[in-house]
């Protein structure tokens, strides 16, 4: 399991099995989903970050981009971006807020804590898998982290 977490570039945070699938095909097809962990709550995602809990003793190994929900079981995507922000170790890490909600205060919430982009998923599955694949070629392939 850790030979397997140590290359992860992409942490995706998703409680919806069918919005992770549509999301791991979407960076599939442009060749960007061979190293993505998914992770199905918030409480999972900051113990896998923070190598704790079950992932204690992992090797630290920082995800090259975070595709976060909004509404997850456990811990919220608003308290795992604050707890992600809040920490020198993680806080340059690209966080792309993917949720469902078009709500104005989680919108202002997560810019407040530093979100880096904030995508309300389509309901369309072809506009979902379009804007999904582009978030991940720019994460991944144009925009430049130190």
């Amino acid at each position: 399991m850790a030979d397997a977490l140590s290359s992860v570039e992409i942490l995706l945070v998703e409680d919806s099995a069918a919005d992770a699938r549509l999301t791991m095909r979407a960076l599939g097809q442009q060749n960007i989903a061979n190293r993505v962990t998914w992770l199905k709550d918030g409480a999972e995602a900051l113990d896998f970050i923070f190598c704790r809990g079950t992932y204690a003793g992992q090797r630290e190994q920082m995800p090259k981009l975070i595709l976060l929900d909004l509404k997850l079981p456990k811990v919220d995507g608003i308290e795992v971006l604050r707890q992600i922000k809040a920490d020198g170790r993680t806080r340059s890490i690209p966080v792309v807020m993917l949720t469902s909600s078009a709500e104005e205060n989680d919108m202002v919430k997560s810019y407040r804590l530093g979100v880096n982009s904030y995508i309300v998923k389509p309901v369309d599955f072809a506009r979902f898998s379009e804007v999904v694949a582009r978030a991940g070629l720019y994460w991944m392939v144009v925009n430049r982290t130190p």
